[in-house]
């Protein structure tokens, strides 16, 4: 083989390692979901026990599955905001109804996980049905504020009113029986499994997570999602070409409101508890700014975001003197990446890794969005 034909297989034009051909798998269905199940895999040794790796992040394995099931009430917030544009500050009321509905089932009729879990998430669906009616006749602003008001309404209802059934601010404890009468959720393994996933409710929670991850692949990629981004883009012009937008809208509402109750039902299960605060605004708050940290209307973002969040909320809390200001160093990081890449941090990385293909490139745009911050910098 000549030394052309060596340098020929690296060119850019290259069918086989050219830029264009990982750009093509990297956005594929199949190459997404493997991706997920790796990051299942990995993703709570790396961050608990691998050396070094853990050592610099000081994470623990419990937070590690509360991070997959935030990533999961995530991606499906961002279901509704980054694909279909519609901003809800209320989608505490999903999450917490799913965890209450679970409990209750769990509590009152059968403790199975699995079935508690497709309850709450039931629940959930159920209440989206009922909020869409009112809802999505509402557009911005109004939609927004609305939503919020019917998570608290739901938030004071479950705290006072119906203390007896929710047992008010103390919540209700849910017993962890073993999964279909045979699997025991609390069951830790040994060897290479037992490193990488610890035990039965981690892979528990993390099948349900690369489900959702390839669901919402699958929306996007599909006429549905592509419908759905050009309601997002412009709803007139959408409604102009003789599609029924408020039916679509209809639609991302209930997925959307599916996913969380998904993760509100794996938090019950989790946690084994469910309480009146995963009703409170401040969850939906929490998970706005998750998602427009790690990056809106992406995939990875919203894991991300979600990661970075409680990343601060449940390491960088706890150190000394600096764990008082947890919350202000994370308003500070969320201000910072915002503005300097309102794609937020998966933007950030993807508009680095593309620059440095080409180092000039990089310079070029560095210079650039100095420019663009720097107010009137170019008149001096």
């Amino acid at each position: 083989m000549s030394m052309d034909t060596i340098r020929n297989s690296f060119d850019g034009d290259s069918s086989v390692l050219s830029w264009e051909t990982w750009n093509r798998i990297k956005h594929t269905e199949r190459f997404v979901v493997l991706s997920s199940v790796l990051f299942v895999l990995l993703f709570s040794y790396a961050f608990g026990r691998a050396p070094v790796v853990s050592d610099v992040f000081q994470g623990y394995h419990g937070l590690a599955m509360t991070i997959l099931i935030w990533s999961i009430f995530a991606l499906g917030f961002n279901l509704l905001l980054g694909q279909t544009g519609l901003l809800s500050f209320g989608h505490a009321m999903f999450f917490g109804t799913a965890s209450y509905a679970a409990a209750l089932f769990a509590i009152h009729v059968y403790n199975e996980p699995l079935v508690v879990v497709l309850v709450g998430m039931l629940a959930a669906v159920a209440l989206g049905v009922v909020s869409a009616l009112l809802l999505l006749r509402l557009h911005t602003v109004y939609f927004s504020i609305v939503a919020l008001a019917i998570a608290q309404f739901l938030y004071f209802l479950a705290r006072e009113p119906l203390v007896e059934i929710t047992k008010g601010i103390n919540g209700l404890d849910i017993p962890r029986v073993p999964l279909l009468g045979i699997v025991d959720l609390n069951h830790e393994y040994s060897g290479l499994v037992g490193t990488l996933l610890v035990n039965n409710l981690y892979i528990f929670i993390g099948i349900f997570f690369v489900a959702v991850v390839a669901l919402i692949t699958r929306i996007r990629k599909s006429p549905y999602g592509l419908i759905f981004k050009s309601i997002r883009e412009n709803e007139t012009r959408t409604a102009f070409m003789g599609l029924d937008v408020w039916r679509y809208k209809f639609a991302a509402f209930l997925l959307s409101a599916a996913i969380v109750g998904l993760a509100g039902g794996l938090m019950a299960v989790n946690t084994q508890f469910a309480g009146v605060e995963r009703l409170y605004w401040s969850v939906s708050g929490d998970i706005v700014v998750m998602t427009v940290l790690g990056g809106l209307g992406t995939l990875a973002g919203p894991v991300i975001g979600t990661f970075v969040f409680f990343y601060f909320k449940g390491i960088v809390n706890g150190f000394p003197t600096l764990g008082n200001y947890w919350l202000l160093l994370l308003s500070l990081s969320f201000t910072a990446v915002v503005w300097a890449y309102p794609d937020g941090i998966w933007g950030m990385l993807t508009d680095f890794t593309a620059a440095l293909r080409d180092p000039k490139e990089l310079l070029t745009k560095t210079r650039q969005r100095i420019a663009d911050l720097v107010p009137n910098g170019g008149d001096r």
